[in-house]
């Protein structure tokens, strides 16, 4: 195979492997928020550092490619990657830094193309095929991002490029990190055959232990399946969805400002819990927080759940569809109680607590309708007032009653 992998920032690329026909970029960033942190920490460069909760509960939000080598990897439980990696330095994380590194990282991208797809704080899809001619080609548009990030944010990223989403996120992965990978429209099928069935998206465990099952363990193997035996074994769906990208065939666009489909909140306790009031407690502060989001993000949303992660960390959710959508935190945290409750776990040891909101609208779009009774004013002006409090004075500025008292019962014990 021609295709061309870059690695480093060196001189932008003008030949090796031919990018005609790959305008998608897949642009994600290495280890961003363990690089974000080595910003303010370069003594630690070249050592094993892992981001998340000193006191090893939560899991790991990210982690140096030296801590990655003993294994640890992010969503990994902290306990564990402690274990595996004693050496490591645990840094709390600092998501004020990562967003406006995040948010900076994105605008470099908006200055080469509108078609610009988020997936993450640290990744996103790029169309580039319009910026051709101002620009350069896609394999120099990639190395152009690649310098900027580096000399703007002193962190590094990896980009593929391909002529599909699919490939390209394939492409990013395989070459990171600090690398570019292109592949080219003809070396597609080269490209993806020779790579364990799992690297296809919708091949999560249970889909590959059926695969194996059949023989199945790269994706040249399931090429050649027939994709009427696949449809059998895996669904009508899923079975015609992994034939096809089998043979690199993703015809999804790269599609710009993609609203969100959920927001939510969640917390991991110091240490487990199993009182019902400091449970409540901690949901109504999620629901604060969850409120305020939508608010500000000009959303209401429909359906309120929450999730509950016992000490073993087995998790249940449960959800409840609302009449009319909304972005008021009582009405959230309400709902959130009353699901708290139903799932009969009020004096069961949790770790973890989550609310979220879904099945979001613009809030422009949804009419609020009065139930009898109910004041014109009300919740819904007085969480905006607070909202206009916070942003003048700060986070703490305005607190309801009982977060208060939760806050000083803690400064005394």
């Amino acid at each position: 195979m021609s295709r061309k992998q870059i690695t480093g920032i060196g001189p932008t690329p003008r030949t090796g492997a031919d990018d005609t026909g790959c305008p998608i970029l897949h642009v994600d960033m290495d280890a961003f928020f363990a690089s974000v942190e080595l910003l303010d920490r370069p003594e630690l460069r070249g050592s094993p550092v892992i981001v998340g909760s000193p006191a090893g509960r939560g899991v790991v939000l990210s982690a140096t490619y030296e801590a990655r080598a003993y294994g640890v990897h992010s969503a990994m439980p902290m306990s564990r990657a402690r274990r595996m990696c004693p050496q490591a330095t645990v840094i709390p994380p600092s998501h004020g830094k990562y967003t406006e590194v995040s948010k900076g990282v994105m605008e470099i991208f908006h200055a080469i193309t509108p078609l610009v797809e988020p997936i993450a704080s640290d990744e996103a899809f790029l169309d580039v095929g319009g910026a051709r001619r101002r620009l350069g080609s896609p394999a120099e548009i990639a190395a152009s991002i690649r310098a900027q990030v580096l000399e703007r944010y002193g962190i590094t990223c990896s980009v593929g490029v391909a002529g599909s989403k699919f490939v390209a996120k394939l492409a990013s992965k395989q070459c990171k990190p600090d690398g570019m990978l292109v592949v080219p429209a003809d070396e597609v099928v080269a490209f993806l055959h020779p790579l364990p069935v799992s690297a296809l998206w919708g091949v999560g465990e249970r889909t590959e232990q059926t695969l194996v099952r059949l023989g199945i363990r790269t994706v040249g193997d399931l090429a050649r399946v027939p994709p009427g035996t696949l449809q059998r074994e895996l669904g009508q769906a899923a079975g015609g969805h992994l034939a096809a990208l089998a043979w690199g065939r993703d015809e999804r666009p790269v599609t710009a400002h993609v609203p969100d489909k959920s927001i939510g909140n969640e917390e991991t306790f110091a240490t487990d819990v199993d009182d019902p009031e400091t449970i409540r407690r901690e949901l109504l502060r999620l629901s604060e927080r969850v409120a305020a989001r939508m608010r500000k993000s000009g959303h209401v949303g429909r359906t309120v759940s929450v999730k509950l992660r016992r000490a073993d960390f087995s998790t249940i959710t449960r959800s409840r569809t609302l009449r009319e959508p909304t972005d008021v935190a009582q009405v959230i945290y309400t709902t959130a109680c009353e699901l708290f409750g139903a799932a009969g776990l009020e004096r069961v040891r949790l770790r973890l607590v989550g609310v979220r909101l879904e099945n979001l609208r613009p809030a422009d779009s949804a009419s609020h309708q009065l139930t009898l009774g109910e004041r014109e004013t009300g919740w819904r002006e007085a969480e905006r007032a607070m909202d206009r409090a916070i942003h003048r004075f700060g986070p703490d500025a305005v607190l309801p009653a009982s977060l208060v008292r939760g806050r000083l019962d803690e400064m005394e014990t």
